[in-house]
């Protein structure tokens, strides 16, 4: 599908939209950033919006990347769960349920923390494996950090779980698996109860107070489903594809499509992750693909704090950081796009459901003329998009001269 010998590089800097912010003046993170990278691309290239979250669906970066990915998320998506699984090496048999289990803090029956403080990976290890020990229910598989993957065998429940980065400072009880006389449910509310029990007492978590740091006193399931079924990214677009991401359900993505998996070291999905690695990786990975797909979690994190210079310093670590040194090592036979999956707003502290925009740099394309922001990417020529238009707008052919 893609134009022959062209080369196509994302870079998708997860949550990066915004809303206008009353301490800015009520410009956006993206206008105010210093980005000379990302508003070169959008300058010398194309930009438009894209409609990444289908009408009726979660506006998480699952349903987002797997719509911006040309895959249609009301046919394929079954849930955030057997995504991060399929990264981890976990095998779900045709009627397995693998559910996301975040590590996290609660106070006073409240959701204080949805990440425990970004406990690291070793703290968390130690207790899931303790939950593993203590509960016979299911199947506990630690992942990194706060994420975490909780497996029902030979178990399909019609249950709804709440996200718990949506539900920041609200109180637990109004947010636990429903229909509560499920008997699922019922069984896995019990769990999530119980695990504090488990978990406050351990002495991980009292060393982490001690230091005043959140604890991980809590789990919290959410976004199960059965494991999906995924073209592969080379039979859809004839294209050899590589992902690079330090987030599972991006990675999970990348291993259902059957695209080539490819780990940076020190990229850690947070703020302290390895931009200028991704870049140098993305760059070796072009030399034996045709496309590269570059997630960046960062912004997203800050938008979920709350942290608005926290969430300006992202944006323009990932265009000084990584872009730039893109722009420096990219081939002369390729096309560079930028853009988010969602808006995180810093005043909502959660994903919504609006349109972002897009640039796109490359052989074939006439420049706009303008700067990367949310409001010039409604200006773009390129107009609205929704779903896979975005990839064949990107893989459309170059047109030569008559």
């Amino acid at each position: 599908m893609g134009s022959r010998g062209l080369k196509y590089i994302v870079v998708l800097g997860d949550g990066m939209a915004d809303h206008p912010v009353r301490k800015l003046g009520g410009k956006t993170p993206l206008e105010v950033a210093h980005k000379p990278n990302m508003d070169s691309i959008a300058r010398e290239g194309r930009m438009g919006v894209l409609k990444t979250v289908p009408n009726g669906m979660p506006p998480g970066s699952d349903v987002a990347n797997l719509s911006i990915l040309g895959y249609k998320p009301e046919c394929c998506y079954t849930g955030r769960g057997p995504l991060e699984a399929a990264d981890m090496g976990i095998k779900l048999g045709a009627k397995d349920v693998a559910f996301r289990c975040n590590l996290i803090t609660e106070r006073e029956g409240r959701m204080h923390d949805y990440s425990a403080g970004h406990i690291t990976t070793e703290e968390a290890r130690e207790l899931i494996k303790e939950l593993g020990r203590r509960f016979r229910i299911g199947e506990f598989y630690p992942g990194i950090t706060y994420r975490h993957i909780f497996v029902l065998r030979n178990c399909n429940p019609e249950i709804q779980t709440d996200p718990p980065h949506e539900i920041p400072g609200e109180p637990i009880s109004e947010h636990m698996i429903r229909p509560r006389m499920n008997e699922v449910a019922k069984k896995l509310n019990k769990l999530m109860l119980d695990s504090r029990k488990v978990l406050s007492s351990h002495i991980v978590n009292l060393v982490r107070e001690k230091q005043g740091k959140n604890p991980a006193n809590m789990i919290w399931l959410w976004s199960h489903g059965k494991r999906p079924k995924l073209e592969s990214f080379k039979k859809k677009y004839g294209l050899r594809a590589a992902m690079i991401s330090a987030v599972p359900l991006i990675r999970g993505i990348g291993v259902y499509t059957k695209m080539s998996i490819i780990n940076v070291p020190g990229a850690t999905g947070y703020f302290d992750t390895n931009y200028e690695g991704k870049a140098v990786y993305a760059l070796k990975a072009l030399e034996d693909h045709d496309f590269v797909y570059l997630h960046v979690e960062a912004p997203d994190e800050a938008g979920h704090e709350g942290d608005l210079e926290m969430k300006i310093k992202t944006i323009e670590d990932l265009d000084r950081r990584l872009i730039g040194h893109l722009l420096d090592g990219l081939p002369e036979n390729s096309r560079i796009a930028v853009l988010p999956d969602h808006p995180t707003p810093i005043e909502v502290k959660t994903h919504v459901a609006e349109p972002v925009p897009f640039a796109v740099y490359g052989p074939g394309l006439k420049g706009d003329g303008l700067s990367f922001t949310e409001k010039n990417g409604r200006r773009g020529s390129v107009g609205f998009l929704v779903g896979d238009q975005f990839m064949r707008f990107l893989f459309q052919k170059v047109k030569t001269p008559a």
